[in-house]
């Protein structure tokens, strides 16, 4: 194994204790036990283990059922819904090729998540939204679509929405507004710069912040963590990817929280302490647990 692809070190501890609020756990080498022991041995505690498509979705429903401090989101990904409609000649996702299904594919798909939203370990509904970066125009009806249907699953099961948003704020804020966002909205791995976060929290939106925040391009994300309010600033690994300085590019996994929230609290101005426990109150409301 070369030194790129060696897991980081342990960090220290937190002292307080926080939960990663988006990991792939399925996406990660070695067993689920093992990475929740792992993480727990630094002071993360509690995951929220989230599903990009119907498969992933049906896997994070049972593994939050079979640990207590593993919780599930469910969800169809911005860019499987167009996979699932107009196929994935290249198999890009982890499917392998496919042909499309159209419309009543995806009414299949959307009618899975729908009923794993129902289940009591299930505490999200996400990660949806919109991804312009990897969607081209002919997929934005089937995302924008899925991100509508997920709007309403999770208010009528009463579970918090997560979204991803990629290179495409103002639809995902215009979406929500059209729609009506539920009474518990997180931007995941939030990617807009300090004006968005002041909208996000006008409107009450959590904002989570992972390991990109701490690289050297990302200013506008640090100004955007410097004007977000406590109380709804969250964080997560967004593992296996997004892994923070100064160990991006090597596999990341949610016992690197650590890292994050050390950063994270640097540009705050605030110890460590202070900002893990806002984030563990934050994180228990958001996912109401």
């Amino acid at each position: 194994m070369s030194a790129k692809d060696a897991p980081p070190p342990l960090p220290d501890p937190l002292l307080v204790e926080v939960a990663d609020s988006h990991t792939h756990l399925d996406m990660q080498s070695g067993t689920v036990e093992e990475a929740l022991v792992k993480a727990a041995a630094v002071g993360v505690t509690t995951v929220v283990q989230v599903g990009c498509d119907v498969k992933g979705s049906q896997w994070a429903a049972e593994t939050a059922a079979a640990h207590a401090n593993v919780h599930a989101a469910v969800a169809l990904h911005p860019n499987e819904a167009p996979r699932i409609v107009l196929g994935d000649p290249d198999g890009w996702s982890r499917q392998g090729a496919r042909e499309g299904g159209g419309d009543a594919a995806l009414d299949d798909a959307l009618a899975e998540i729908d009923r794993l939203a129902a289940l009591p370990h299930v505490r999200g509904v996400g990660e949806t939204g919109l991804d312009f970066f990897r969607t081209g125009p002919e997929g934005v009806a089937a995302q924008e679509r899925s991100f509508r249907a997920h709007i309403e699953i999770a208010k009528r099961h009463g579970k918090a929405l997560v979204i991803h948003d990629r290179e495409a704020h103002a639809d995902v804020l215009r979406v929500l507004d059209e729609e009506g966002a539920p009474e518990r909205t997180v931007f995941h791995c939030y990617s807009g710069d300090a004006e968005m976060a002041e909208i996000c929290a006008a409107k009450g939106y959590y904002m989570s912040f992972a390991g990109n925040v701490t690289f050297k391009n990302a200013q506008p994300l640090r100004d955007a963590l410097a004007v977000a309010p406590l109380e709804l600033v969250l964080v997560e690994t967004d593992a296996p990817f997004l892994t923070p300085a100064p160990f991006r590019g090597r596999p990341n996994a949610p016992y690197l929280i650590p890292v994050t929230v050390r950063a994270m609290a640097e540009v705050r101005g605030i110890g460590e302490n202070e900002l893990a426990e806002a984030i563990a109150v934050n994180t228990a409301r958001a996912f109401d647990y």
